[in-house]
């Protein structure tokens, strides 16, 4: 019987030593470690501009609800604004305003525009998207749903409030 009680106890802590040693033995990187680090320089690198002005002075120029569409914030920070646009409960369009300062070469894309909405130059991005520069300010509306078109998304667009957006500063 003393045989088996020693045993146990040896067992234990054999066990424990075990436990203490897995426990405080460093780990080695994981497969993703080196990634995670790469990614979080990069983000650092790609800082907003500071002058770029704070998401939350643009809510006031996007389209307020109604006529059976709501608008929903989803996205608020430096330099940018989303709303999603939704009919019935359904998201059918994205809608957006953005600071270019911190992005380059926006301006390129609408100096070569012939388009205009609401008497500023706008152009189109692939079949989902339609934007204006307002300024340095680019307004933005994407189809989420197929019933959502171009015409819409222009007309959306009018509804912002751009003139004065472009008084912004």
């Amino acid at each position: 019987m003393n045989f088996y009680r020693g045993r146990k106890v040896l067992v234990i802590l054999l066990l424990s030593v075990l436990m203490l040693t897995t426990a405080c033995t460093p780990q080695a990187p994981g497969r993703f470690d080196q990634v995670q680090q790469e990614s979080s320089r990069q983000r650092n690198s790609q800082a907003v501009a500071k002058n770029a002005t704070q998401g939350s002075e643009f809510n006031k120029f996007f389209p307020k609800s109604g006529d059976g569409y709501d608008r929903v914030y989803t996205q608020e920070k430096k330099g940018f604004t989303e709303a999603k646009l939704k009919k019935s409960g359904k998201e059918v369009a994205m809608l957006s305003i953005s600071d270019t300062t911190s992005i380059s070469g926006t301006s390129d894309k609408f100096s070569e525009s012939t388009k205009k909405i609401a008497g500023y130059p706008a152009v189109e991005q692939g079949k989902t998207q339609t934007a204006v520069l307002v300024g340095k300010y680019q307004v933005k509306v994407l189809s989420k749903a197929t019933s959502f078109t171009a015409s819409d998304r222009a007309d959306w667009i009018q509804k912002f409030n751009l003139d004065a957006l472009a008084k912004l500063k």
